[in-house]
């Protein structure tokens, strides 16, 4: 015989299948959820690690910029040694030309000439002192021109002035007194010569008093 199914299969389809598309849309959100969970965690991990680098990094340059500072600082420390070793070297070659131009200067003056102030700026030295006479002035500055280290010499201020010899002190009882007398207080700006020019008037200088005592 033949069966007959009488039952509500269209409507038992339906659910079976729409049991199905639950059970499939609640596997879809935990298979999303998981995914998205993976990938928020390896995203995070890496930022961890990004942000543990940077700091890192920001470590390190802390440290070199302190080492930078003090390399910064012995380079400063260097170069003031530098220029102290250059300033000692200076001096001691110098010194032997220094202690030439003042045998130069002592040689240059004559009797009744007093030295009082000497100073330099570069090449130029200004002398300052006292004569008897302007005669006596006029002979320091021929010696001056003739000397092998300077010359040019320039006569800026010469002032006479009055003034009491040696004895002014004595009792008036001795009835001695001596004359008031003048001096001349002047100023005299000369050029030092080059070192070149300074031995070639040296040599000149020798060789003529060679000729003079032959």
């Amino acid at each position: 015989m033949a069966r007959i199914n009488l039952l509500p299969w269209r409507e038992e389809r339906r659910r079976e299948r729409t049991r199905r598309f639950g059970t499939a849309m609640v596997f879809g959100v935990i298979v999303s959820a998981a995914v998205i969970a993976a990938v928020h965690l390896i995203y995070q991990d890496r930022i961890d690690g990004q942000n543990a680098r940077n700091a890192y990094l920001e470590q390190q340059i802390t440290i070199l910029d302190d080492k930078i500072k003090k390399i910064q600082g012995l380079e400063r420390e260097r170069q003031q040694l530098i220029d102290r070793m250059r300033a000692i070297e200076t001096l001691q070659t110098s010194r032997p030309v220094v202690v030439r131009l003042f045998d130069e200067i002592v040689t240059a003056l004559p009797d009744g000439v007093s030295i009082t102030e000497i100073s330099q700026s570069n090449t130029e030295w200004t002398f300052k002192g006292i004569a008897e006479s302007n005669a006596r002035v006029s002979n320091f500055m021929r010696n001056i021109e003739a000397s092998p280290a300077f010359k040019e010499p320039r006569l800026d201020i010469i002032e006479t002035k009055s003034g009491e010899t040696k004895g002014g002190d004595k009792p008036a009882a001795a009835g001695k007194v001596e004359a008031e007398r003048r001096v001349n207080n002047f100023t005299i700006v000369v050029q030092q010569k080059g070192e070149e020019t300074s031995e070639a008037d040296t040599g000149a200088g020798s060789a003529a008093g060679k000729g003079g005592k032959t």
